[in-house]
């Protein structure tokens, strides 16, 4: 029961989420470079000044133009990070479908583990910004849904790769596995795209040992439920 005394929320105290749609898909090839060019520099701006001072009027001075041609573009900063995300995430895709295409049945544990921590670690690392744009689709409203298709699309892929290298598991525990397997490597990458490069190979060496001490517990292990 509420309490009487509580002011209740009116329109004007409801935040309205902002659109981050494009004003509308570039089809020339002038505007394509621009737009791309836009979130280039969001890249570097977010990795600089940070997600709260990064505006809009910052990002259109660095890319050379007005306020309102940035607006031809996307609306405000969260519909260019929403792109940004989005890009990420098709990256992300592209990984796990080549993973799908290797011969799993066949691979050895350690070679499969070698081979999707080092095809994944590249694309956080070809990101720039990585770290603040995974923070922004987490904490900003708008973004947020990126963040969940992340998560569902690792874990959903991941857990078929799981059943083709022996994990004879019920679909929902391999979908468990996934969900650790994702929040152990997720959290790592992004510590190690930061650290110098002796830092950055002994952090990967433990992530690759705590891998195979979770995945070789399942291998060939039969569900007993």
């Amino acid at each position: 029961m509420s309490d009487s005394s509580e002011t209740p929320k009116t329109p004007s105290t409801v935040k309205t989420m902002q659109s981050v749609s494009p004003r509308s898909e570039p089809v020339q090839s002038r505007s394509i470079k621009r737009a791309q060019q836009i979130l280039d520099v969001t890249s570097e701006l977010l990795e600089t000044v940070g997600l709260n001072d990064l505006n809009t009027a910052i990002i259109a001075k660095e890319v050379g133009i007005s306020v309102g041609s940035l607006y031809h573009y996307f609306p405000n900063k969260h519909a260019i990070l929403y792109a940004m995300g989005k890009s990420w995430l098709d990256s992300i895709e592209e990984v796990l479908i080549d993973i799908q295409e290797w011969s799993l049945e066949e691979m050895p544990l350690s070679v499969f583990i070698d081979q999707v921590t080092d095809i994944n670690l590249r694309t956080y690392r070809q990101q720039r910004a990585v770290l603040r744009l995974v923070q922004a689709m987490f904490s900003v409203q708008e973004l947020r849904e990126l963040d969940e298709r992340h998560d569902d699309m690792v874990i959903s892929q991941m857990a078929k790769v799981f059943k083709r290298i022996g994990l004879k598991k019920h679909v929902r525990e391999r979908e468990r596995i996934a969900r650790l397997y994702l929040e152990v490597t997720h959290s790592t990458y992004l510590v190690v795209v930061n650290q110098n490069e002796q830092r950055a190979a002994r952090t990967l060496s433990d992530l690759k040992l705590m891998l195979t001490c979770l995945l070789e517990r399942h291998v060939n292990e039969v569900d007993t439920d």
